[in-house]
């Protein structure tokens, strides 16, 4: 039997182009869409619809809950890979909409004037075009009448540029494009129009009969002779199939399309589809940071130079006296430190003396024990030595060797002591002469041999004496 699966070199490069997707897709911007305070139901919806625009660079299943702050989905953000916050938050004068750049800023805060929900659009339309592979890849962004002179208005298409991918238009994939996401500057009101469409390629050139055949439902032929029938008149067709193509929206295709009759070097009409959300934005101010910082730009308020240089003033001896106070309190903690390592090393050095002290090791001056104590140790000791002289020697010591014990032995010993005798010798004894005996054992050894001798008697054997 030959080998089953695929080869070394297979499984090789299916993992190295693993490989450089994961590094293509961690290099594309993602975003969180989420909400801040008491929304509501319809801004709520209006986030879940936002974020179905997004996709599927954003977390589609996000849950923000109400303790959690800015600061903690800012943590977050930062492993995911997250560059980018769509905050929609409302007060009871408007909706808003913050667009926040991780991790340094800036922040855009747009006033939401209208806005249609997704299921109001596709509502209003007769026929609606959404499935779910249209979500596989991001819409194609299209700015409009941005070119208007002024720092704020670059700002804001570069904050919309940097929502989505960038793109190659001589490799991309056309079949990828499935989705456009349309945003207008009205220069008079400055407004900006959002808009999120739907994309099909259609053929062009074709009768509506023929059209009709090439799409995915095939037309009733019930009440028709033959097929030229169809070809040729258009029988059983409404007129509302009937779309207005013309210059604006034919085409040749670069490549081919997925679709019936979209080949390449063909002539093919692009058909937009409203699928929603609507809305209608107006630029309020431009933050520096995420969410606060210096104001760059305000749509209401406008400062003059010296106002300027005085809030620049007021921010840095704020600064300054933040980084007074932090200094104070490293100081503070340097020198609690140091006093709690100071208790610690006098600490153990009581412990270390009193464990010594107890051991009999302390190098502390011993006030020694009292008079009494000391002198019957001392009485000891000589007894002691004089005993061990005795022992090696075989004779009484003198007097002058050990004067205690000498001194003991004339006024006759300590009270409550009996004076000790010499053990007399075999012979020595008086009134004994020479008939001295060993004697007899005490304790449980006497019964034993009386018991021994009892048996040798009874036996008729000599017993052994």
């Amino acid at each position: 039997m030959g080998q089953s699966g695929r080869s070394r070199h297979q499984k090789r490069a299916r993992a190295q182009a693993q490989l450089r997707n994961l590094e293509a897709y961690a290099a594309q911007p993602h975003s969180f869409v989420f909400t801040r305070g008491r929304a509501g139901r319809s801004v709520q919806q209006l986030s879940l619809d936002v974020r179905r625009v997004m996709e599927p660079l954003t977390a589609s299943r996000l849950q923000v809950r109400k303790k959690n702050s800015l600061k903690d989905c800012v943590a977050v953000a930062g492993p995911l890979g997250v560059t980018h916050f769509l905050v929609l938050s409302k007060t009871d004068n408007s909706v808003y909409l913050k667009l926040m750049r991780l991790p340094g800023g800036p922040t855009l805060t747009f006033q939401i004037n209208k806005y249609t929900l997704v299921r109001d659009v596709v509502s209003s339309l007769r026929r609606h075009r959404m499935h779910e592979q249209q979500f596989n890849h991001p819409p194609l962004l299209v700015l409009n009448s941005f070119g208007v002179q002024g720092m704020h208005i670059k700002l804001m298409a570069t904050m919309f540029q940097n929502l989505f991918p960038s793109l190659n238009v001589h490799t991309v994939n056309l079949n990828t494009i499935k989705r456009c996401l349309l945003i207008n500057y009205n220069p008079d009101s400055q407004e900006l129009d959002f808009r999120h469409y739907s994309i099909k390629v259609v053929p062009v050139g074709a009768s509506r009969g023929m059209k009709k055949l090439l799409q995915e439902k095939f037309p009733n032929m019930s009440r028709l002779q033959d097929i030229s029938e169809l070809l040729a008149t258009g029988v059983a067709l409404s007129e509302s199939e009937v779309e207005p193509d013309g210059e604006h929206n034919i085409t040749e295709l670069p490549q081919a399309v997925a679709g019936r009759g979209n080949m390449q070097a063909q002539q093919s009409a692009i058909r937009l589809t409203e699928i929603g959300p609507r809305m209608t934005l107006q630029l309020i101010k431009i933050q520096e940071g995420v969410g606060n910082g210096n104001v760059l730009f305000h749509s209401f308020v406008h400062k003059t130079e010296a106002e300027l240089q005085a809030i620049l003033a007021a921010k840095e001896e704020k600064l300054r006296l933040k980084a007074q106070r932090q200094n104070q309190q490293a100081e503070n903690l340097q020198r609690k430190q140091e006093l709690r390592e100071a208790h610690k090393k006098k600490s153990l050095a009581g412990m270390k003396r009193a464990r010594a002290g107890a051991d009999g090791d302390s190098d502390a001056e011993d006030p020694g024990a009292p008079p009494e104590a000391a002198g019957a140790s001392q009485n000891e000791e000589e007894e002691d030595d004089a005993e061990y002289f005795r022992q090696a020697v075989g004779k009484e010591p003198d007097e002058d060797m050990f004067p205690r014990v000498g001194k003991r032995r004339r006024l006759g010993g300590p009270p409550g002591k009996k004076q000790r005798g010499k053990e007399q010798r075999p012979g020595s004894g008086k009134g004994q002469g020479g008939n001295w005996r060993p004697p007899k054992p005490k304790g449980r050894f006497q019964g034993v041999k009386t018991k021994l001798g009892a048996r040798r008697q009874d036996t008729g054997r000599p017993s052994r004496t």
